[in-house]
């Protein structure tokens, strides 16, 4: 019998950290690599679905009233994490985003 994944490539921890980061398919592609998990790509995979999340939060903030401002601020705020934590990625660091990095480690940890 034929072993079906004994062809598939190892993929690099740092690719898949990178691909996390783009888009939600790509977070999911991310995801899915990450078999067997590596420490380095689980972290960037924990990292940008917190950092998705935020985004959609903010989308909520918008429906409050008076609420438009403090959306823009957040988005703003959440684009510069991602930015930081895009960087990291590049650079192959496992560096949480401040403040609320450590929370995503904890909360998604067992992806």
């Amino acid at each position: 019998m034929e072993d079906w994944g004994a062809n598939e490539p190892k993929r690099d921890p740092k690719t898949i950290g990178i691909v996390a980061y783009i888009t939600l398919i790509g977070w999911i592609v991310a995801l899915i690599w990450n078999n067997p998990k590596s420490e380095q790509a689980s972290f960037h995979v924990r990292q940008a679905l917190g950092l998705m999340l935020m985004m959609a939060a903010t989308n909520f903030v918008k429906a409050v009233p008076m609420g438009g401002m403090l959306s823009r601020g957040l988005m703003l705020g959440t684009l510069v994490l991602w930015v930081i934590a895009f960087i990291g990625s590049l650079q192959g660091e496992q560096k949480p985003v401040p403040v609320v990095g450590e929370y995503f480690q904890q909360w998604f940890k067992q992806l």
